[in-house]
Protein backbone atom coordinates (compact mmCIF):
# COMPACT_ATOMS: atom_id res chain seq x y z
CA UNK A 1 0.00 0.00 0.00
CA UNK A 2 1.17 3.43 -0.87
CA UNK A 3 1.92 6.23 1.87
CA UNK A 4 -0.87 8.16 -0.26
CA UNK A 5 -3.48 5.43 0.40
CA UNK A 6 -2.10 5.21 4.14
CA UNK A 7 -2.45 8.98 4.54
CA UNK A 8 -5.65 8.99 3.24
CA UNK A 9 -7.23 5.75 5.10
CA UNK A 10 -6.07 7.80 8.62
CA UNK A 11 -8.03 10.97 7.33
CA UNK A 12 -10.86 8.55 6.81
CA UNK A 13 -10.77 7.11 10.47
CA UNK A 14 -9.88 10.46 12.02
CA UNK A 15 -13.18 12.03 10.69
CA UNK A 16 -15.35 8.42 11.28
CA UNK A 17 -13.71 8.98 14.90
CA UNK A 18 -15.37 12.57 14.92
CA UNK A 19 -18.60 11.78 13.31
CA UNK A 20 -19.04 8.98 15.82
CA UNK A 21 -17.86 11.16 19.21
CA UNK A 22 -19.41 14.49 18.96
CA UNK A 23 -22.93 13.50 18.89
CA UNK A 24 -22.57 12.18 22.71
CA UNK A 25 -22.26 15.89 23.60
CA UNK A 26 -24.92 18.47 24.54
CA UNK A 27 -25.64 20.42 20.94
CA UNK A 28 -27.36 23.89 19.89
CA UNK A 29 -29.61 24.34 17.06
CA UNK A 30 -26.86 24.52 14.76
CA UNK A 31 -25.81 21.15 15.78
CA UNK A 32 -22.76 22.66 17.27
CA UNK A 33 -21.03 21.25 21.05
CA UNK A 34 -19.60 23.33 23.40
CA UNK A 35 -16.09 22.65 24.61
CA UNK A 36 -16.02 20.82 28.34
CA UNK A 37 -14.23 23.95 29.50
CA UNK A 38 -16.14 26.54 28.20
CA UNK A 39 -15.45 29.57 25.66
CA UNK A 40 -13.02 31.50 27.87
CA UNK A 41 -10.01 29.69 28.44
CA UNK A 42 -7.81 29.47 31.73
CA UNK A 43 -8.58 32.65 33.31
CA UNK A 44 -6.91 34.65 37.00
CA UNK A 45 -8.82 37.06 38.62
CA UNK A 46 -6.77 39.99 40.80
CA UNK A 47 -7.33 43.29 42.62
CA UNK A 48 -9.18 44.18 45.88
CA UNK A 49 -12.46 43.57 43.78
CA UNK A 50 -11.40 40.94 41.28
CA UNK A 51 -11.49 43.47 38.47
CA UNK A 52 -8.53 42.69 36.94
CA UNK A 53 -8.43 39.49 34.93
CA UNK A 54 -6.06 37.54 32.78
CA UNK A 55 -6.89 34.74 30.73
CA UNK A 56 -4.14 32.31 29.31
CA UNK A 57 -5.02 30.83 25.70
CA UNK A 58 -3.42 28.51 23.35
CA UNK A 59 -4.31 28.37 19.46
CA UNK A 60 -3.27 25.54 17.15
CA UNK A 61 -3.65 24.53 13.65
CA UNK A 62 -2.05 21.44 12.77
CA UNK A 63 -1.67 20.63 9.16
CA UNK A 64 -1.06 17.71 6.85
CA UNK A 65 -0.43 19.41 3.00
CA UNK A 66 0.49 17.50 -0.22
CA UNK A 67 1.06 19.20 -3.73
CA UNK A 68 1.51 17.22 -6.79
CA UNK A 69 4.73 19.33 -7.39
CA UNK A 70 7.93 20.21 -5.70
CA UNK A 71 9.92 17.29 -5.39
CA UNK A 72 12.28 15.47 -7.25
CA UNK A 73 14.74 16.44 -9.49
CA UNK A 74 12.78 18.30 -11.96
CA UNK A 75 10.27 19.57 -9.43
CA UNK A 76 7.42 17.19 -10.57
CA UNK A 77 7.15 14.59 -7.96
CA UNK A 78 4.45 15.19 -4.74
CA UNK A 79 5.41 16.95 -1.79
CA UNK A 80 3.64 15.77 1.57
CA UNK A 81 4.32 17.73 4.71
CA UNK A 82 2.99 17.53 7.98
CA UNK A 83 3.46 20.69 10.26
CA UNK A 84 2.22 23.49 12.10
CA UNK A 85 0.36 26.51 10.61
CA UNK A 86 -0.24 28.60 13.68
CA UNK A 87 1.03 27.52 16.94
CA UNK A 88 0.51 30.74 19.45
CA UNK A 89 -0.14 31.18 22.75
CA UNK A 90 -2.14 34.29 23.69
CA UNK A 91 -2.39 36.33 26.70
CA UNK A 92 -5.63 38.45 27.30
CA UNK A 93 -6.06 41.03 29.99
CA UNK A 94 -8.12 43.71 31.31
CA UNK A 95 -8.22 45.82 33.83
CA UNK A 96 -11.75 47.55 34.20
CA UNK A 97 -14.34 48.25 31.62
CA UNK A 98 -11.99 50.34 30.00
CA UNK A 99 -8.31 49.33 29.70
CA UNK A 100 -7.38 45.79 28.43
CA UNK A 101 -4.12 44.11 26.51
CA UNK A 102 -3.55 41.83 24.44
CA UNK A 103 -0.30 40.14 23.97
CA UNK A 104 0.08 36.99 21.46
CA UNK A 105 3.45 35.25 20.76
CA UNK A 106 4.00 32.44 17.83
CA UNK A 107 6.13 29.79 16.80
CA UNK A 108 6.86 28.31 13.12
CA UNK A 109 8.51 25.21 12.33
CA UNK A 110 9.77 24.42 8.89
CA UNK A 111 7.19 26.26 6.68
CA UNK A 112 8.42 24.57 3.33
CA UNK A 113 5.58 24.24 1.52
CA UNK A 114 4.60 28.11 0.39
CA UNK A 115 1.90 29.87 -1.63
CA UNK A 116 3.90 29.38 -4.89
CA UNK A 117 6.09 27.00 -4.39
CA UNK A 118 8.50 24.34 -1.95
CA UNK A 119 11.97 25.66 -0.32
CA UNK A 120 14.50 24.29 -2.05
CA UNK A 121 16.52 24.48 1.58
CA UNK A 122 15.13 23.70 4.72
CA UNK A 123 13.37 27.33 6.84
CA UNK A 124 13.96 26.23 10.06
CA UNK A 125 11.90 27.79 12.74
CA UNK A 126 10.58 31.42 13.94
CA UNK A 127 9.57 32.71 17.09
CA UNK A 128 7.97 35.70 17.13
CA UNK A 129 5.82 38.52 19.62
CA UNK A 130 3.01 38.63 17.38
CA UNK A 131 0.48 40.83 19.06
CA UNK A 132 0.89 43.57 21.95
CA UNK A 133 -1.22 45.70 21.78
CA UNK A 134 -3.08 47.82 24.99
CA UNK A 135 -6.29 48.79 24.14
CA UNK A 136 -8.49 51.66 25.74
CA UNK A 137 -12.22 51.91 25.40
CA UNK A 138 -13.50 55.28 26.72
CA UNK A 139 -16.76 55.14 25.02
CA UNK A 140 -18.29 53.21 22.04
CA UNK A 141 -17.67 56.00 19.75
CA UNK A 142 -13.99 56.61 21.09
CA UNK A 143 -11.97 53.53 21.49
CA UNK A 144 -7.43 53.64 21.16
CA UNK A 145 -5.22 50.60 20.25
CA UNK A 146 -1.93 51.36 20.63
CA UNK A 147 1.30 48.96 19.94
CA UNK A 148 1.80 46.06 17.49
CA UNK A 149 -1.91 44.68 15.99
CA UNK A 150 -3.49 44.67 12.61
CA UNK A 151 -4.05 47.70 10.50
CA UNK A 152 -7.04 48.82 9.06
CA UNK A 153 -7.12 47.63 5.13
CA UNK A 154 -8.81 44.52 4.17
CA UNK A 155 -11.82 42.76 5.78
CA UNK A 156 -9.78 39.67 4.87
CA UNK A 157 -6.82 40.70 7.26
CA UNK A 158 -8.89 41.52 9.93
CA UNK A 159 -10.68 38.65 10.32
CA UNK A 160 -9.83 35.90 13.15
CA UNK A 161 -7.50 33.94 12.14
CA UNK A 162 -9.24 30.57 13.73
CA UNK A 163 -12.60 31.28 12.16
CA UNK A 164 -13.05 32.02 8.67
CA UNK A 165 -14.91 30.72 6.45
CA UNK A 166 -12.64 28.71 4.53
CA UNK A 167 -9.24 26.87 5.74
CA UNK A 168 -7.82 30.13 5.28
CA UNK A 169 -7.77 33.97 4.30
CA UNK A 170 -6.59 35.02 1.52
CA UNK A 171 -2.62 33.76 -0.21
CA UNK A 172 -2.48 36.81 -2.18
CA UNK A 173 -4.14 39.91 -0.17
CA UNK A 174 -1.31 41.01 2.09
CA UNK A 175 -0.03 44.83 0.71
CA UNK A 176 3.58 45.90 0.82
CA UNK A 177 6.49 46.07 2.53
CA UNK A 178 4.91 44.90 6.04
CA UNK A 179 3.41 41.37 7.58
CA UNK A 180 0.04 41.44 8.65
CA UNK A 181 0.64 43.33 11.59
CA UNK A 182 2.53 46.86 12.08
CA UNK A 183 3.13 48.99 14.89
CA UNK A 184 1.43 52.24 15.62
CA UNK A 185 -2.11 53.60 17.18
CA UNK A 186 -5.61 53.23 16.11
CA UNK A 187 -8.96 55.56 16.86
CA UNK A 188 -12.10 53.72 15.83
CA UNK A 189 -15.30 53.28 17.20
CA UNK A 190 -19.17 52.60 16.35
CA UNK A 191 -22.02 55.03 15.50
CA UNK A 192 -25.48 55.28 15.34
CA UNK A 193 -26.38 52.20 17.37
CA UNK A 194 -23.16 49.78 15.83
CA UNK A 195 -24.29 50.44 12.19
CA UNK A 196 -21.47 52.50 11.42
CA UNK A 197 -18.05 51.42 12.38
CA UNK A 198 -15.13 54.15 11.34
CA UNK A 199 -10.96 53.14 12.14
CA UNK A 200 -8.35 55.63 11.43
CA UNK A 201 -4.39 54.67 12.03
CA UNK A 202 -0.92 55.94 11.80
CA UNK A 203 1.12 52.74 11.95
CA UNK A 204 4.85 52.25 11.07
CA UNK A 205 4.86 50.52 7.72
CA UNK A 206 8.11 49.84 5.67
CA UNK A 207 11.05 49.49 8.14
CA UNK A 208 13.05 52.94 9.15
CA UNK A 209 16.24 51.48 8.06
CA UNK A 210 18.98 53.98 6.69
CA UNK A 211 20.56 53.46 3.77
CA UNK A 212 19.52 53.17 -0.02
CA UNK A 213 17.04 50.37 0.86
CA UNK A 214 14.99 53.10 2.22
CA UNK A 215 16.06 56.55 1.39
CA UNK A 216 12.82 57.85 2.67
CA UNK A 217 10.86 57.09 6.25
CA UNK A 218 7.68 58.23 6.44
CA UNK A 219 4.01 56.74 8.04
CA UNK A 220 1.79 54.42 6.79
CA UNK A 221 -2.03 55.54 7.22
CA UNK A 222 -5.52 53.99 6.92
CA UNK A 223 -8.92 54.45 6.97
CA UNK A 224 -11.43 52.23 6.84
CA UNK A 225 -15.46 52.63 7.66
CA UNK A 226 -18.36 50.00 7.12
CA UNK A 227 -21.90 50.23 6.94
CA UNK A 228 -23.57 46.89 8.45
CA UNK A 229 -27.42 46.45 7.32
CA UNK A 230 -28.36 43.39 9.65
CA UNK A 231 -26.65 42.42 13.12
CA UNK A 232 -24.11 44.54 13.94
CA UNK A 233 -20.54 43.81 13.74
CA UNK A 234 -18.97 45.99 16.62
CA UNK A 235 -15.65 44.27 17.45
CA UNK A 236 -11.86 45.29 16.08
CA UNK A 237 -11.43 42.05 14.45
CA UNK A 238 -14.33 40.26 12.35
CA UNK A 239 -15.40 36.46 11.54
CA UNK A 240 -15.27 35.09 8.45
CA UNK A 241 -18.56 32.59 9.70
CA UNK A 242 -20.78 33.14 12.81
CA UNK A 243 -21.95 29.78 12.20
CA UNK A 244 -25.88 30.68 12.23
CA UNK A 245 -25.29 32.89 15.60
CA UNK A 246 -26.04 36.34 13.94
CA UNK A 247 -27.36 37.82 10.81
CA UNK A 248 -25.25 40.24 8.76
CA UNK A 249 -24.90 42.02 5.89
CA UNK A 250 -21.71 44.61 6.26
CA UNK A 251 -20.46 46.50 3.16
CA UNK A 252 -17.11 48.20 3.89
CA UNK A 253 -13.91 50.08 2.23
CA UNK A 254 -10.59 51.72 2.82
CA UNK A 255 -7.57 53.51 1.61
CA UNK A 256 -4.16 52.97 2.92
CA UNK A 257 -0.76 55.49 2.14
CA UNK A 258 2.62 56.32 2.89
CA UNK A 259 4.90 59.22 0.85
CA UNK A 260 8.18 58.26 -0.93
CA UNK A 261 7.82 54.52 0.07
CA UNK A 262 10.36 52.60 -2.63
CA UNK A 263 14.19 52.32 -2.71
CA UNK A 264 14.89 55.01 -4.59
CA UNK A 265 12.55 56.61 -2.28
CA UNK A 266 10.28 58.27 -5.11
CA UNK A 267 7.00 56.54 -5.37
CA UNK A 268 4.43 56.51 -3.11
CA UNK A 269 2.27 53.93 -1.90
CA UNK A 270 -1.15 53.10 -2.20
CA UNK A 271 -3.86 50.66 -1.69
CA UNK A 272 -7.56 50.30 -1.48
CA UNK A 273 -10.25 48.26 -1.16
CA UNK A 274 -13.86 47.50 -1.17
CA UNK A 275 -15.75 44.23 0.57
CA UNK A 276 -18.68 42.72 1.65
CA UNK A 277 -20.20 39.74 3.92
CA UNK A 278 -23.09 38.29 3.91
CA UNK A 279 -24.25 35.81 6.43
CA UNK A 280 -28.02 34.56 6.93
CA UNK A 281 -29.66 31.34 8.78
CA UNK A 282 -32.73 30.10 7.45
CA UNK A 283 -34.82 28.69 9.78
CA UNK A 284 -34.74 25.18 9.60
CA UNK A 285 -32.60 25.40 6.29
CA UNK A 286 -28.86 25.89 7.55
CA UNK A 287 -26.72 29.43 7.10
CA UNK A 288 -26.01 30.64 4.12
CA UNK A 289 -22.66 32.76 3.82
CA UNK A 290 -21.06 34.80 1.21
CA UNK A 291 -18.13 37.55 1.54
CA UNK A 292 -15.85 38.67 -1.50
CA UNK A 293 -13.64 42.09 -2.00
CA UNK A 294 -11.51 44.09 -4.37
CA UNK A 295 -8.05 45.07 -3.50
CA UNK A 296 -5.24 47.37 -5.87
CA UNK A 297 -2.50 48.06 -4.60
CA UNK A 298 -0.15 50.96 -6.70
CA UNK A 299 3.56 51.73 -6.02
CA UNK A 300 3.89 53.97 -9.01
CA UNK A 301 5.73 51.19 -11.48
CA UNK A 302 8.48 50.70 -8.98
CA UNK A 303 8.80 46.79 -10.46
CA UNK A 304 9.78 48.48 -13.65
CA UNK A 305 13.63 49.42 -14.90
CA UNK A 306 16.75 47.50 -14.82
CA UNK A 307 16.86 48.01 -10.73
CA UNK A 308 13.59 47.79 -9.36
CA UNK A 309 12.55 47.38 -5.97
CA UNK A 310 12.47 44.34 -4.59
CA UNK A 311 9.10 45.25 -2.38
CA UNK A 312 7.28 46.38 -5.48
CA UNK A 313 7.42 42.70 -7.19
CA UNK A 314 5.87 39.36 -6.55
CA UNK A 315 2.77 38.42 -4.09
CA UNK A 316 2.96 41.79 -2.19
CA UNK A 317 4.24 43.92 -5.01
CA UNK A 318 2.12 46.24 -7.23
CA UNK A 319 -1.24 44.13 -8.02
CA UNK A 320 -5.01 44.43 -8.01
CA UNK A 321 -7.10 41.35 -7.97
CA UNK A 322 -10.39 39.93 -6.11
CA UNK A 323 -11.94 37.36 -4.50
CA UNK A 324 -15.16 35.87 -3.88
CA UNK A 325 -16.40 32.85 -1.42
CA UNK A 326 -19.29 31.09 0.02
CA UNK A 327 -20.08 28.46 2.36
CA UNK A 328 -22.96 26.58 3.56
CA UNK A 329 -24.05 25.28 6.80
CA UNK A 330 -26.11 21.96 7.47
CA UNK A 331 -29.13 22.22 9.62
CA UNK A 332 -28.66 20.18 13.18
CA UNK A 333 -25.02 18.94 11.69
CA UNK A 334 -21.94 20.49 12.30
CA UNK A 335 -20.25 20.26 8.73
CA UNK A 336 -20.33 23.51 6.61
CA UNK A 337 -18.79 22.99 3.19
CA UNK A 338 -17.37 26.17 1.30
CA UNK A 339 -15.64 27.45 -1.49
CA UNK A 340 -13.66 29.73 -2.79
CA UNK A 341 -11.80 31.52 -6.37
CA UNK A 342 -9.56 34.36 -6.45
CA UNK A 343 -7.92 36.82 -9.71
CA UNK A 344 -5.00 38.54 -9.07
CA UNK A 345 -3.08 40.15 -11.59
CA UNK A 346 0.65 40.85 -10.53
CA UNK A 347 2.33 43.84 -11.85
CA UNK A 348 5.83 40.92 -11.93
CA UNK A 349 5.72 37.45 -11.03
CA UNK A 350 8.66 34.96 -11.09
CA UNK A 351 9.66 37.81 -13.53
CA UNK A 352 6.67 38.29 -15.49
CA UNK A 353 5.23 41.22 -15.93
CA UNK A 354 1.48 41.23 -15.76
CA UNK A 355 0.94 37.76 -14.72
CA UNK A 356 -2.34 36.83 -13.62
CA UNK A 357 -3.02 34.01 -11.38
CA UNK A 358 -6.52 32.14 -11.24
CA UNK A 359 -7.26 30.17 -7.51
CA UNK A 360 -10.00 27.91 -6.84
CA UNK A 361 -10.69 25.69 -3.45
CA UNK A 362 -13.35 23.35 -2.06
CA UNK A 363 -13.77 21.65 0.96
CA UNK A 364 -15.40 21.36 4.22
CA UNK A 365 -15.14 22.47 8.10
CA UNK A 366 -16.36 19.85 10.63
CA UNK A 367 -16.67 21.46 13.96
CA UNK A 368 -16.67 18.83 17.07
CA UNK A 369 -16.25 21.59 19.62
CA UNK A 370 -17.46 24.60 17.50
CA UNK A 371 -14.31 26.39 16.79
CA UNK A 372 -12.21 25.05 19.84
CA UNK A 373 -11.92 21.72 18.23
CA UNK A 374 -12.86 21.44 14.36
CA UNK A 375 -11.41 19.61 11.44
CA UNK A 376 -11.31 21.01 7.92
CA UNK A 377 -10.18 19.90 4.37
CA UNK A 378 -9.57 21.58 1.12
CA UNK A 379 -8.46 20.84 -2.28
CA UNK A 380 -7.18 23.81 -3.92
CA UNK A 381 -5.88 24.55 -7.52
CA UNK A 382 -3.31 27.48 -8.58
CA UNK A 383 -3.16 28.38 -12.59
CA UNK A 384 -0.91 31.02 -13.79
CA UNK A 385 -1.58 32.35 -17.28
CA UNK A 386 2.14 32.32 -18.63
CA UNK A 387 3.19 29.40 -17.59
CA UNK A 388 7.58 28.25 -17.89
CA UNK A 389 11.19 29.91 -16.36
CA UNK A 390 12.23 33.02 -16.86
CA UNK A 391 15.07 35.41 -16.18
CA UNK A 392 15.47 38.29 -14.89
CA UNK A 393 18.21 41.72 -15.96
CA UNK A 394 19.66 40.10 -12.37
CA UNK A 395 20.13 36.85 -13.63
CA UNK A 396 18.04 34.81 -11.49
CA UNK A 397 15.49 32.51 -12.58
CA UNK A 398 12.11 31.46 -11.75
CA UNK A 399 9.61 29.64 -12.46
CA UNK A 400 5.89 29.47 -12.84
CA UNK A 401 3.53 25.96 -12.89
CA UNK A 402 0.60 25.14 -12.27
CA UNK A 403 -0.11 23.24 -9.16
CA UNK A 404 -2.87 21.18 -6.71
CA UNK A 405 -2.78 21.25 -3.18
CA UNK A 406 -4.67 19.08 -0.72
CA UNK A 407 -4.29 20.34 2.68
CA UNK A 408 -6.79 18.74 6.13
CA UNK A 409 -5.55 20.77 9.16
CA UNK A 410 -7.10 20.06 13.09
CA UNK A 411 -7.34 23.37 15.07
CA UNK A 412 -7.68 23.27 18.66
CA UNK A 413 -8.00 26.25 20.93
CA UNK A 414 -7.90 25.75 24.67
Amino acid sequence: MTTHSNVRRGLLLALAFALLAAPALAQDENGMTAPPWGDAGARITFGDEDQGVLQIQYKGQFRLTARDAGSGLDGDDWTSSFGFRRNRLALMGAWSDQVSLYVQTEFTEDLNIDTLGVADTNLGTDFQLLDAVVRFNFSPAFKLNVGKFKYNLSRENLEACEEPLTLDRSLFIRPSYVSTRSQGVALWGNLFDDKVQYRVDAMEGRKAISGVVAPSSSLRYSARGHVTLLEPESSYGYKGTYLGKKKVLTVGAAYQYEPKVTRLGEEDYQAWTVDGFFEYPLAGAGTVTASAAYEKVDLGGAYQGANPDGGATGLFGEKNGWYGKAGYLFPGVPLQVFGRYEKWRFACLNNVFDQIVDWYGVGANYYIWGQNLKLTAEFNKTDFDVEGTFTSVQGTSRTSKDFNTFVAQVQFIF
